[in-house]
């Protein structure tokens, strides 16, 4: 087998923890829209098994599971051109991922940086599966031989790691190219959106205040209120790209205009510069309530009839466990180990 016999195949995934924010549709939804009908099959999934590493309310980890899904679709997934289902409806997942557990060496896994982020001082007292995580996360991956990963910088090593993991499995079994060795796809203005108050930091599910951060459930109106009041500097926009390396948080504001108009940061420079954050910012407002506020209204349908929700994500498990039961059927025989054809 050679890496040339591997279907063009993206795979990504968003855990349901905390609810979806503007970082998560312009750093990934959107572009997971955007790869629909191009020269990939696209597969997305709730990455719910991750959501486990740390505690989660039973009640409300279904419910944000849910609301994942109720995004992709509202985003513009559609389940006739992808796949969407929940990572733990389909148990092929969790089978690679122990295997993995037994490629991958403890030296790789140390050196994951987002766990000791995680971790922190604590690191004696979490879970398992929050410093294992990254071996399932290349499962997800590998079990339907996906050759593209859109993902932001900062997932960018666990993508590395996948690579890894993929050369060490065939070279120890030696499965020449069993395993394809992914990339990662980092683009766009936007692909790490910041806080709207902090521009040094992330926008985040977690933070302090809501006021933080643009939830894909905010109505228009609230859309409108926290653009207006995200934290800028006293200068107006300056003429070149170059004026906003040490403004963090008007660059962050310029890289969200251009990202929610499909256009690079230099044409709204271009547009911009020289303005007042009094007409930049109401012009932000605006576009961000007329590209957001629909998606937030089909949330909330979606979300009005879980039962649909549950069908669709049913419909996507089966297609999701007919490309990969084969794989790991694959995998079982070049191990070694005997497990019933199913």
């Amino acid at each position: 087998m050679t890496a040339a016999t591997h279907t063009p195949r993206v795979l990504s995934g968003i855990k349901p923890s905390g609810g979806l924010t503007l970082g998560n549709y312009l750093g990934a939804i959107k572009r997971f829209v955007d790869m629909q009908g191009q020269d990939y099959e696209t597969i997305y999934c709730v990455a719910d098994l991750h959501a486990i590493t740390v505690w989660q309310d039973p009640a409300e980890l279904k419910n944000a599971t849910r609301e994942v899904a109720a995004g992709f679709l509202a985003s513009g997934i559609d389940p006739t051109k992808s796949i969407l289902f929940n990572q733990a409806s389909v148990p092929q997942h969790a089978e690679l991922g122990w295997i993995f557990n037994c490629v991958a060496r403890v030296g790789w896994m140390n050196r994951m940086t987002q766990f000791k982020d995680k971790a922190g001082k604590n690191s004696e007292a979490v879970s398992l599966g929050l410093y294992a995580y990254p071996a399932l996360m290349a499962a997800d991956i590998l079990i339907y031989h996906a050759t593209h990963v859109p993902v932001g910088e900062d997932q960018k090593q666990h993508v590395e790691l996948t690579r890894d993991i993929a050369t060490k499995f065939n070279n120890d079994f030696k499965a020449e190219n069993f395993f394809p060795l992914c990339e990662p796809i980092i683009e766009g203005p936007a692909t790490r959106v910041m806080n709207l108050r902090d521009g040094s930091k992330k926008m985040s599910k977690s933070g302090e205040s809501d006021m933080e951060r643009i939830n894909m459930t905010d109505d228009a109106d609230t859309i409108a209120k926290k653009f207006k009041k995200a934290k800028t500097d006293p200068e107006p926009l300056p003429e070149s790209l170059d004026g906003l390396k040490e403004r963090p948080e008007a660059r962050n504001l310029v890289n969200i205009y251009a990202a929610l108009s499909e256009q690079s940061s230099e044409a709204v420079i271009g547009e911009f510069g020289g303005e007042g954050w009094g007409k930049f910012k109401p012009a932000l407002a605006e576009l961000a309530v007329e590209k957001l506020a629909p998606i937030s209204a089909e949330m909330k349908r979606l979300m009005d009839d879980p039962a649909e929700i549950d069908r669709l994500l049913l419909k996507g498990s089966e297609a999701a466990q007919a490309i990969a039961e084969p794989i790991l059927q694959q995998t079982y025989d070049i191990v070694g180990l005997l497990r019933p054809r199913r």
